[in-house]
C-alpha cells in the first residue's frame, strides 16, 4: 500500500510538472511546490531575510576587501581644470565634447579655468533635432504609422541624448561661446518639462505633416507649415533657454590675473580661433560591441541631431585594441570623449568602477552569469553615460591597470568628481571611446574606408548617452 501512495504521489508531481509546462500558468499546484521548494531553504534563508529587507542591498553586498582601499593616482594624466555640473538633464554627451577640447584653451591662454556654454549648444541641438524629427517622418509618410521607422520617430521625437557625433556636428555648425556669454537657466538645468513640451508639440506637427503629404499637398504648401512650426519650435527654445547670441565681446584673464582685450567674436569666428585645426574628420569612433562581428564599420540610421550631419558611425574592436589607442592619446596629453554602463558596480563613496565592488552573489546566493554580449542582448547593459577619459596607470610592462574619467555631476560626486575604474570593467562595461586618428596606426584607419552596414536606431546596443 505504501509502495502504491508513493507511485500515485510521483504521478500526480510528473501530471502536475506536465501541466505546468505545457500551460506555462502559475496554478494553484504550481504555487503549492514553489512553497514547498522554499520552505528547504526558508531556515538557511533567515538571516539573509532579515538583512535585505532591513537595509539597501548595495551597502550589503559592497566588498569590505576593497571598499575604501583604492588610490586615484596615474602614471598618465592629462593636464585638466575644473569639474563641470550637467544638473538634472541628460546633456552628459555635450559637456563630455566640451571638456574634452577644454584643456587646449586652457593651456593656450595660461587660464587657471575655463568653462564653455552647453546651454548655447543645447538649443541649437534640440532645434536641429526637431527639424530632423520632421523631415524624417515626411521621408517616411509613404509608409503606415504601424511602420518600425515611423513608430520609433513618434516614440523619440526629441530628447537630451546624444553621442560623439551629435557633438561634433553641432560644434562644427554653431561654433562655441564662454559659459557667461548664454548662461545656465533654469530648464537647461532641469530638462525633463521641456523635453516633454516639445515631443508633445513635435508629435502633433509630425502627425499633421504626415496627413498633407498624404494628401498630396503642393511641396511649396507643405514648406511653408514647416517653415511656421519650426518658428514655434524656436519660440518656444527661447522662453526655455534664452536666444542664443549672434555675436559677442569677451577678454581673457590669466592665471596671473592679467586681463585681455575686449574682442568681438561670432560663435563661429570664436571656435575657429580656439581650436583651428577641429574636424570631425579627425577623429574615430571605437566600440566595443561583442554581439557584432569585429573589424567592421556600422553606422546607426537617423542617430544624428542635424539632417546634414554624420550618422552615428563607429569602427567595433576588441577591447584590448581600444586600450592601445586610449593609453597613447592620453600619454600624449589628450584626452577623448569615453561612454560606458556607469551604473554597474559604481561606488559614488569611494568613487570606484571595479567588478568586484559588489558581491551580490555571494549575499544572495544567486549566480548572475551573463557575459557582456549576453546582457547588451538583452537589454541589461548598454552604454548610459558619457564623460571623459583622462588618465590611465600601467605596470612595469606598461600594461594597463586602472584609467580615469572626469565626470559632469559636480566636484561632490565620486573622488572630488572624478571616477577611478579598473582594466577589468573596461572590458566589461566600456562601449565607446573616440580617438584622434593621429594616435591610431594605419593597418586601423584603413578599416574605416569600408562601406558602414547600416543599422536600425532601435537596436538593444545603441542607447545614447545621458
Amino acid at each position: 500500500m505504501m509502495i502504491k501512495n508513493i507511485l500515485i504521489l510521483i504521478n500526480l508531481i510528473i501530471v502536475s510538472v506536465s501541466v505546468f509546462a505545457q500551460s506555462g500558468n502559475l496554478d494553484e499546484q504550481t504555487i503549492n511546490r514553489l512553497k514547498a521548494d522554499y520552505s528547504k531553504k526558508a531556515e538557511s534563508d533567515k538571516g539573509i531575510r532579515n538583512a535585505v529587507t532591513n537595509n539597501e542591498i548595495k551597502k550589503l553586498a559592497l566588498n569590505r576587501d576593497i571598499s575604501g582601499k583604492s588610490e586615484h593616482n596615474f602614471k598618465y594624466k592629462v593636464k585638466v581644470s575644473g569639474i563641470t555640473n550637467q544638473e538634472s538633464s541628460g546633456r552628459c554627451w555635450m559637456f563630455t565634447g566640451l571638456n574634452s577640447l577644454r584643456p587646449e584653451i586652457i593651456s593656450n591662454k595660461d587660464l587657471s579655468a575655463f568653462e564653455f556654454s552647453t546651454n548655447y549648444l543645447y538649443f541649437w541641438d534640440l532645434l536641429e533635432k526637431s527639424n530632423l524629427f520632421l523631415e524624417a517622418v515626411m521621408l517616411n509618410s509613404e509608409k503606415e504609422m504601424t511602420d518600425k521607422t515611423l513608430e520609433w520617430l513618434f516614440k523619440n521625437p526629441i530628447g537630451d541624448g546624444g553621442v560623439w557625433n551629435s557633438f561634433a556636428n553641432i560644434v562644427s555648425k554653431y561654433g562655441a561661446v564662454p559659459k557667461s556669454v548664454m548662461p545656465e537657466t533654469y530648464h537647461s538645468e532641469n530638462t525633463s518639462w521641456v523635453n516633454r513640451l516639445l515631443a508633445r508639440k513635435l508629435r502633433e506637427y509630425g502627425l499633421e505633416l504626415y496627413k498633407l503629404k498624404n494628401e498630396n499637398k503642393p511641396e511649396k504648401d507643405i514648406a511653408n507649415v514647416k517653415f511656421e512650426m519650426m518658428s514655434e519650435m524656436y519660440r518656444m527654445l527661447v522662453l526655455f533657454l534664452g536666444e542664443p547670441p549672434s555675436e559677442f565681446e569677451y577678454r581673457f584673464v590669466d592665471k596671473s590675473g592679467n586681463i585681455g582685450d575686449y574682442k568681438k567674436y561670432t560663435p563661429n569666428s570664436f571656435f575657429k580661433e580656439m581650436f583651428p585645426e577641429f574636424s570631425i574628420d579627425n577623429y574615430v569612433m571605437l566600440m566595443n560591441d561583442p554581439t557584432r562581428e569585429y573589424y567592421k564599420v556600422y553606422e546607426i540610421e537617423f542617430d544624428r541631431n542635424v539632417l546634414e550631419g554624420r550618422n552615428w558611425r563607429y569602427l567595433n574592436l576588441p577591447s584590448d585594441e581600444i586600450k592601445v589607442f586610449a593609453l597613447e592619446s592620453i600619454k600624449n596629453n589628450e584626452a577623448m570623449y569615453a561612454s560606458c554602463d556607469v551604473g554597474k558596480q559604481l561606488n559614488k563613496d569611494d568613487g570606484t568602477l571595479d567588478i568586484n565592488n559588489y558581491d551580490f552573489e555571494s549575499l544572495l546566493g544567486i549566480d548572475f552569469s551573463m557575459d557582456k554580449s549576453e546582457r547588451i542582448k538583452t537589454y541589461d547593459s548598454g552604454s548610459s553615460h558619457a564623460m571623459l577619459l583622462m588618465a590611465v596607470d600601467t605596470d612595469e610592462q606598461d600594461k594597463t591597470v586602472k584609467w580615469q574619467f572626469e565626470n559632469s555631476w559636480g566636484a561632490s560626486y565620486g573622488h572630488n568628481g572624478y571616477l577611478t575604474f579598473t582594466d577589468e570593467w573596461f572590458d566589461e562595461y566600456m562601449f565607446r571611446v573616440v580617438v584622434n586618428k593621429k594616435f591610431i596606426d594605419e593597418k586601423t584607419l584603413k578599416l574605416m574606408s569600408q562601406k558602414p552596414i547600416m543599422l536600425p536606431p532601435w537596436d538593444p546596443m545603441f542607447m545614447q548617452d545621458f
